[in-house]
């Protein structure tokens, strides 16, 4: 009977060491699966992406810079915009235009049309001035404009009451045929300065063609410096 009590108490030990081994066993295999076991990461929010603030900050900046000042207008060739307080272009305004005394040569009539400075500052004059014969009250336009001669000049500053001039040769129109020309009194002259679009009467008598004559009834050259010869 001792016998049997001790072989049970065997027994229980051995069952509890043997629920104890797998117990452990049990426990080292969890802990060591979940350390080798790969970690799952969630895909991101399409919300926890940064998006530009504004479209501003999203698109490049671009800086435009001035242009130089000495750049001419229009990139033509012209006199380039005054500066201040230097020459300003000479105007209708400030132009006292008159027709020197002239002379004959070859059924035609030279004279220097003058220009003269009236203002109180310098200004700048170049090239060629618009003629055209007028008659009547209204100032009617009589035949053709006058044609330039020559090429264009040099700018001249004209100090106040200096004195440019063109050369305008003026043909003797009786010379062409009667029913072509139709010869027509003029009053006068219409000169427009060079540049402007503001005209300076010119009185002086004369005749021209109403018609279309086989030639210039008039020719004007470039405005040079000093009152000129005919």
């Amino acid at each position: 009977m001792q016998r049997d009590r001790s072989s049970r108490r065997a027994a229980r030990q051995a069952t509890v060491l043997t629920a104890g081994a797998v117990l452990a066993l049990s426990t080292a295999l969890i802990t060591a699966g979940c350390a080798g076991a790969p970690t799952v990461t969630a895909p991101p929010s399409l919300t926890d992406t940064a998006a530009p603030s504004s479209t501003a900050e999203a698109a490049p900046t671009t800086t435009t810079e001035p242009s130089g000042s000495g750049e001419q207008a229009g990139g033509g060739g012209g006199v380039a915009p005054a500066q201040p307080g230097g020459p300003v272009p000479c105007r209708a305004g400030t132009l006292s235009v008159t027709l020197g005394p002239g002379g004959g040569a070859a059924g035609t009539i030279y004279a220097p049309l003058r220009f003269s400075n009236k203002g109180s500052r310098p200004c700048v004059i170049q090239g060629f001035a618009g003629v055209s014969y007028v008659t009547g009250d209204n100032g009617t336009q009589v035949g053709p404009a006058a044609e330039r001669e020559g090429v264009k000049g040099a700018p001249v500053t004209l100090a106040p009451g200096a004195v440019a001039s063109a050369s305008l040769a003026m043909v003797q129109v009786l010379n062409y045929d009667e029913s072509v020309c139709r010869p027509t009194p003029t009053r006068g002259l219409r000169v427009y300065p060079p540049g402007d679009t503001a005209s300076v009467f010119v009185p002086v008598a004369g005749t021209g063609c109403a018609g279309s004559p086989p030639g210039p009834q008039l020719r004007i050259s470039t405005v040079k410096a000093g009152p000129g010869e005919r």
